[in-house]
């Protein structure tokens, strides 16, 4: 265990305009000699930039920003713009701006606080630094630094804290963002820790904007910005209707996200004015999804039709049933299928998997349309030629791919698929405590009705505590996606 550190966030006058951001330490009086460095060698010892860090320290202050910019010193504009003449306030960088640059990786240290704690607004931030899932973690604070650079000004810092990856961990991390005075939390990472967290939170009056796809989690002061499949299936459905879809099926995993799939894809069909004409439960925990497929296929049945149909061909014997028998001779079944569209709720190996055995049991994509969640929003999906030219909802990626491509450069590496959440909620804390009376921490702020726009397009938070998001559908290429119907650049204004 470490003390805390801070990690602020300084625009520096240098040739090139270069920026860099400045990692500030601060040491707690309530600490151990040993955790303040008076024994054994002192935190302050090891500066790294966040493309090289390996070590985190599990409880840090990790942000006070600054905006001054380039050579010139000016003052970056910080506050809320809009996009679009949407009335949108926009998450987008102000990196764009002229005169403003990414900061230097290698112009990172650790250094003490030069800002009373009291003259800044705190927020927390919990994540998993350390455990299983500390890679996504740290993906998740470098994107959070990443937006501090962008979004806060000179009075404003993130107070991280290591969950450790489970529940105890994540109920120790918010006690002390709480002591620490943070203001708004983000985080935790997993619907678990988010639990074990809330009630700290909720005592306390503190907001929390996790990063969970679990909607349980959320409610009473909890958000959560995660990936949410009711939405996506309502999207693509509703498009695969715009375009002649009728009949549906849906091959899903057989467990509770499974069964939250199915209802929502009910309801989104029922909107639609379409029929579920089947639907295939899987194993997910199974290594060969073969007997899952057979089943959705109804391979047997539709087997036997096709050798009866020989049968009675060969019986007859005329010249009419001889060609209708040359017809028959390269197909496995016989009779068409009950669907013209099939949603594939996976992703990852498993996704490649189940659509390698389509074609084997005469699902033929030329006929059948596949449809995906946002699980499909990962490269290399096209490389199984049954997913070509499928369609999914998700996220528009325009403005991602220029994240991506940011973070690259500061620190050398691919982002998380969810280091745009850390970014985005980031972002939107730094807006919020600069509003022009204080900051604006508040359940009315949050959930402002015109939302917000980030890495991953139009985001607000309903009172509920989801995240509703404007999303795209994406049709599959061989290697990487086109959006085919764009993402609203607006909400409707008439949203609860």
């Amino acid at each position: 265990m470490f003390g805390q550190f801070r990690l602020t966030n300084v625009f520096v006058s240098v040739p090139l305009w270069a920026a860099a951001l400045l990692l500030v330490a601060c040491e707690s009086s309530r600490l151990t000699p040993w955790r303040q460095g008076e024994i054994g060698p002192p935190i302050l010892a090891a500066p790294a930039p966040p493309a090289k860090t390996s070590e985190i320290p599990s409880s840090a202050t990790v942000g006070q920003g600054s905006g001054q910019a380039g050579a010139s010193g000016q003052q970056a504009a910080l506050a809320p713009h809009t996009t679009g003449g949407t009335g949108v306030p926009s998450l987008a960088p102000l990196l764009n701006q002229p005169g403003v640059q990414a900061p230097d990786s290698g112009a990172v240290g650790f250094t003490p606080s030069l800002l009373p704690p009291a003259e800044v607004p705190r927020v927390g931030v919990l994540l998993p630094l350390t455990g299983p899932q500390a890679a996504i973690g740290k993906s998740l604070l470098n994107a959070a630094q990443l937006a501090l650079f962008d979004f806060a000004d000179d009075k404003f810092e993130l107070v991280v804290h290591d969950t450790e990856g489970t529940p105890d961990g994540a109920a120790r991390a918010m006690a002390m963002a709480i002591s620490d005075g943070a203001s708004l939390v983000l985080g935790p990472l997993l619907a678990p820790s988010v639990r074990a967290v809330s009630p700290a939170a909720r005592a306390a009056g503190v907001p929390v904007i996790a990063f969970s796809s679990d909607h349980s989690v959320a409610g009473d002061g909890v958000f959560t910005m995660g990936f949410f499949p009711d939405a996506e299936v309502r999207r693509v459905v509703a498009y695969a209707r715009s375009r002649g879809v009728t009949r549906f099926a849906a091959m899903v995993p057989d467990d509770a996200y499974g069964s939250r799939v199915i209802d929502s894809m009910r309801a989104a069909v029922d909107s639609a004015g379409g029929v579920i004409a089947r639907i295939q439960f899987y194993d997910p925990q199974a290594q060969d999804f073969a007997p899952s497929v057979r089943r959705l296929a109804r391979y047997e049945s539709r087997r036997e039709a096709l050798e009866r149909q020989r049968a009675e061909l060969e019986a007859r014997g005329d010249e009419i049933s001889k060609r209708a028998l040359e017809r028959l001779e390269n197909l496995q079944t016989y009779g068409d299928l009950p669907f013209e569209a099939l949603l594939i709720v996976g992703g990852g190996k498993r996704l490649q998997a189940i659509a390698a055995h389509l074609p084997f049991y005469d699902i033929d994509p030329k006929r059948v349309r596949m449809l995906g969640t946002g699980q499909w929003d990962v490269p290399g999906v096209g490389a199984e030629p049954a997913l070509l030219g499928g369609w999914f909802a998700a996220p528009t990626p325009v403005a991602r791919l220029d994240f991506e491509k940011k973070f690259i450069a500061v620190y050398g590496k691919k982002p998380s698929r969810l280091a745009t959440l850390a970014y985005d909620a980031t972002a939107l804390g730094a807006v919020l405590a600069a509003a022009e009376n204080g900051p604006e921490f508040s359940i009315e702020s949050l959930t402002r009705e015109s939302g917000f726009f980030g890495r991953d397009g139009i985001f607000r938070f309903k009172p509920e505590g989801v995240a509703e998001r404007g999303l795209a559908v994406l049709e599959v290429e061989h290697r990487s996606f086109r959006v085919i119907d764009a993402a609203p650049e607006a909400f409707p204004q008439a949203m609860f």
